[in-house]
């Protein structure tokens, strides 16, 4: 995949961030739940507001968002934080829709997996993903992820709001 560039993300990227974030939660989640709740989701989560916060904030806890930038256009997000000394957590992992398949979401989760291991010493990696996620429970198992339990989401919106959660040995 030539020009592809995966870097921080800056206060410049939001309204492409934006962009991805909630095309992907209309494209991931438009058959899970309705649209009253995914658009809470985006309000809450998604706004500029938030997003220069955590584009602003690094740290142990939040790394701030590292992008998949393709011919200048942001086609690719990944965002987590340390849960505590050893393990890692991605909390949000999205690519545009029209960039799945390609590759760019592997390299994406490696780069931020590296920074997760070398920068904080991560020794397991874990990811919450929406039970019924067609997209994201494939991926993640295909890369070494393996399921240990189900809870209602920490980000729930409805009861409805199940996530599976998995880890790996990085």
């Amino acid at each position: 995949m030539d020009a592809l560039i995966i870097r921080q993300a800056t206060q410049k990227d939001i309204d492409q961030l934006q962009d991805v974030l909630i095309t992907s939660q209309w494209f991931t989640y438009g058959k899970l739940f309705t649209q009253t709740s995914i658009q809470k989701i985006i309000d809450r989560y998604y706004n500029s507001e938030r997003l220069s916060e955590e584009i602003a904030c690094i740290n142990a806890t939040w790394h701030g968002y590292i992008v998949a930038e393709l011919h200048g256009k942001i086609v690719g997000v990944i965002g987590g934080g340390m849960r505590d000394e050893y393990e890692s957590e991605v909390y949000v992992f999205y690519l545009h829709p029209d960039m799945r398949t390609k590759g760019i979401g592997t390299q994406l989760l490696n780069k931020f997996t590296s920074i997760q291991k070398f920068t904080y010493g991560a020794e397991e990696q874990w990811v919450a993903v929406a039970k019924g996620n067609e997209y994201g429970i494939p991926f993640y198992e295909a890369r070494g992820f393996e399921f240990q339990y189900e809870s209602a989401s920490y980000a729930a919106i409805d009861d409805n709001d199940i996530s599976l959660w998995y880890k790996r040995k990085i």
